[in-house]
């Protein structure tokens, strides 16, 4: 059921993605005398179509992970002479520059939507307060404390977790002073400002978890050991635990609470564990359980255990929820939230460019690149958690989509533009050989991207 919901949830996600794309690309050719012949969201064979009034066919295709936009060009068939001003090719450069960049134009335009009608609509964030440091962190040395509130970093206001995880991401791989403001409980609104000293902070490596590698935990009320999912066929599943069941102690350790439980299991793959649990069916009754917890693929990537894989048992939590005073709703009026919103999709693209760069010069590890599958799980969760969370993920991966496209490789819309700008300054248009060539040299670097977002898909599974 998961992995079906994940793929409705890719479907949907891409599907209004590459409509929009394709949208502008439509739009902007009409407007410029193209005549279309084909409007296809997706590849391959069509399942559903129609045609409008103007001949152009639109259709839904069976391979859900792009489209394009088919239009009548004397370099791909034969045009009849009466046509042959509605072809592309007889367009001006700059025709054709603004129809190659309309597809990127819409993606950023739909993402300033987006987060305008996030932002209109108003959403809940758990505050950025600090639930522990590590001593000798890069996060302890700046003076940070546990109770604090994260108020800003580098000059960008942190209303949660994820605006702090937004503002850190620019500064992987670098060397710099991160300036973070904050405030402690017992100092009302006066923030104080503290220095982060990163030094090639997480150059080359995988950056699963941002704020933990600056010594910082986030805080989370106390949440008990309280098992509510069972995974079928899992470990706990095998050993008889049962929905309801409350863990008190593994190997005679007293479990405070849910995450206490998780480190155990997770330090302990392989190994013979007795868990001694209170159980609602028996009215509150004791009972010893044994149980193995499985070595899961995901491993230790920092401390002396790098390497070692974890526990997994194949549990969840009953549900919890955060006190009041640790939820903010952030809303804004109509202006003021258009405002944010386009604010936030150029931080959202200046990210994304930062992160390419850095992938280029090796500050960035290619581990970090998602596929589809990512995609589809991420798009689930967004979906499940709710409209602002899926219109957020709609607006960050809309703007990924548009800077993609932006990027000067052949078979990209960058690649056309580039050939376009050429052509200007050439005064005739490029050698055909030359786009052969090129576009085979694109079609291999993205094909080479693709096999490595997939890759790497499949070792996060």
């Amino acid at each position: 059921m998961e992995a079906i919901e994940s793929v409705l949830a890719l479907i949907v996600t891409l599907g209004i993605l590459v409509t929009i794309h394709e949208f502008g690309h439509y739009w902007v050719a009409k407007r410029c005398g193209v005549k279309v012949l084909k409007f296809s969201v997706g590849f391959g064979k069509s399942f559903f179509s129609w045609k409008n009034d103007a001949g152009t066919e639109f259709c839904i295709a069976a391979i859900p992970l792009g489209g394009y936009v088919k239009m009548l060009d004397e370099r791909e068939a034969t045009v009849a002479e009466n046509e042959r001003s509605l072809a592309f090719n007889n367009k001006s450069v700059s025709q054709r520059i603004a129809i190659a960049a309309a597809g990127p134009i819409a993606n950023f335009i739909f993402a300033i939507f987006a987060y305008w009608a996030m932002f209109s609509l108003g959403y809940s964030v758990v505050k950025p307060v600090i639930g522990d440091v590590t001593q000798g962190s890069i996060a302890a040395e700046a003076g940070l404390k546990q109770g604090m509130e994260i108020t800003a970093v580098a000059d960008r206001s942190t209303a949660g977790w994820r605006d702090v995880n937004i503002s850190l991401v620019n500064f992987v791989g670098e060397t710099a002073d991160v300036v973070v403001r904050a405030q402690s409980s017992d100092q009302g609104s006066n923030e104080q400002e503290y220095t982060l000293r990163l030094d090639q902070w997480l150059r080359g490596s995988d950056q699963k978890n941002l704020i933990s590698s600056l010594g910082l935990d986030i805080y989370r009320p106390s949440v008990p050991a309280l098992l509510d999912v069972i995974v079928e066929g899992s470990p706990a599943h095998a050993a008889g635990f049962i929905s309801g069941d409350l863990v008190l102690s593994v190997d005679e350790q007293p479990v405070g609470d849910w995450f206490d439980l998780v480190a155990m299991i997770e330090s302990s793959p392989g190994q013979v564990l007795e868990v001694v649990v209170e159980r609602e069916v028996q009215n509150g009754g004791v009972d010893l359980v044994t149980l193995r917890p499985v070595p899961a693929l995901h491993v230790v990537e920092e401390g002396a255990d790098k390497g070692q894989k974890k526990g997994r048992l194949g549990v969840g939590p009953a549900a919890f929820s955060y006190p009041d005073e640790m939820i903010r709703v952030v809303q804004f009026g109509p202006y003021d939230a258009l405002k944010n919103a386009a604010d936030q999709t150029w931080a959202d693209t200046t990210m994304t460019l930062g992160a390419i760069r850095k992938m280029v010069v090796g500050l960035l590890s290619l581990d970090n690149l998602s596929g589809p599958i990512t995609i589809a799980q991420v798009a689930s969760q967004s979906i499940s958690s709710g409209l602002e969370s899926f219109l957020s993920f709609l607006a960050l991966l809309s703007v990924s989509l548009g800077v993609l496209n932006l990027l000067p490789i052949p078979v990209l819309d960058g690649g056309h533009i580039l050939f376009c700008l050429m052509e200007a300054v050439r005064g005739k248009p490029v050698p055909e050989s030359w786009q052969v060539i090129g576009l085979k040299i694109g079609v291999s670097f993205v094909f080479a991207l693709m096999a490595i977002a997939f890759y790497n898909d499949i070792m996060r599974l």
